[in-house]
């Protein structure tokens, strides 16, 4: 993990860029996962956990119809709260993340393990959803890292070398 931490703060600052969180299901991991870095005030602009569906919509400005309609863990909803996260702050790209974390909650079209994940960046919004094995706890790790791992790659395609 600190490596793509580290990665991820290095394309940032290279870009002059800050990035913003917009997590449910990881309730601040990512967030404190950046901020465990020193000197990420350079970088981490904020985070915001929004894991009441009421949060995704005061915070982030996600339109309750569209959890209505396609529930809380879902790629509208992901895409929105990434959209929603670069809105409400200073930041030129976000990660969100929405999931299934366990070890209750999970259905047969959204087993426990779940997680829709959306990154904002300058060129626009990129979303995917993945399925993790474990417990909560792995569930939760394993979206932290992919979430930071991923947003690096995308930051990576999309700046000059």
């Amino acid at each position: 993990m600190p490596d793509s931490c580290a990665l991820l703060a290095r394309l940032l600052l290279t870009n002059g860029w800050l990035m913003a969180t917009a997590e449910s299901c990881t309730g601040g991991l990512i967030a404190a996962t950046c901020t465990e870095m020193a000197g990420s005030s350079n970088w981490f602009e904020r985070g915001f956990v929004s894991y009441s569906n009421a949060a995704k919509c005061e915070l982030l400005g996600v339109d309750a119809a569209l959890i209505d309609a396609h529930g809380a863990v879902s790629e509208p909803v992901v895409r929105a709260m990434a959209a929603g996260a670069l809105a409400h702050s200073r930041a030129q790209v976000a990660v969100a993340v929405t999931g299934v974390a366990g070890p209750a909650g999970g259905s047969a079209a959204k087993p426990v393990g779940t997680v829709w994940l959306a990154w904002a960046t300058p060129t626009g919004v990129t979303s995917e959803v993945q399925h993790f094995a474990g417990d909560r706890a792995a569930v939760r790790q394993a979206t932290v890292h992919h979430a930071l791992a991923r947003l690096a790659e995308l930051i990576q395609t999309e700046t000059p070398a």
